[in-house]
């Protein structure tokens, strides 16, 4: 049901804007594939960062993550049931229910009684609901574009598309933290960057 986006086309080097060789360096043995351990990593980053864009905007509404998933998918696709929507987010009706009470109260969603079966809670936005949904969509579509826009060569790569989500002020911290994977607390490495961990420095 969901809207995929199109495949990446990056190399790492040019989504990090660094020279080639990967997370670790040029001559490193792991410079031509990824680890796991890295996707992982790299993903938590972008996703870090991917919801970090609209959480800004749904703080200045009283609103957070499981706001957003839902004023997502009701947007998409109109008339959801509420059983659908719960089968979408994997999430208990009561944790739903609190979420869509604070939407409905505030007007961003609608709720109407099934045409066939009127036991049936029929969801909508209102076009308050819509307009949010659509500026949510819009800053992450803009990091997904920054991200799918990086120059370099032919070849998708996951750690190239990942790093490219990151924040690019980010990214020299974030593989200065990995590089560290392995090397004990890190006598070379120092204390965690407090920016790559979503902090303020001491």
């Amino acid at each position: 049901m969901t809207r995929e986006p199109p495949r990446a086309n990056l190399t790492a080097e040019a989504a990090a804007g660094e020279p080639a060789g990967g997370l670790h360096g040029a001559g490193s043995p792991r410079e031509t594939a990824c680890s796991s351990d890295d996707l992982i990593e790299l993903l938590f980053f972008a996703y870090r960062d991917f919801v970090g864009d609209p959480d800004r905007i749904l703080a200045q509404y009283g609103f957070g993550r499981a706001h957003h998933r839902v004023l997502h998918f009701v947007d998409r696709y109109p008339g959801l049931t509420i059983a659908e929507l719960l089968d979408i987010l994997r999430i208990t009706k009561q944790s739903l229910n609190r979420v869509l009470k604070d939407l409905i109260e505030q007007g961003y969603i609608l709720q109407r009684t099934g045409t066939s079966d009127r036991r049936q809670r029929l969801l909508f936005c209102s076009g308050t609901g819509a307009t949010l949904a659509a500026e949510l969509t819009r800053v992450q579509a803009r990091r997904l574009a920054r991200a799918l826009a990086m120059p370099g060569a032919a070849g998708a790569s996951p750690e190239a598309f990942l790093l490219a989500m990151i924040e690019p002020d980010e990214r020299a911290a974030v593989r200065r933290l990995m590089a560290r994977r392995g090397q004990g607390t890190g006598e070379t490495g120092g204390p965690l960057d407090a920016k790559v961990l979503g902090q303020d420095a001491a």
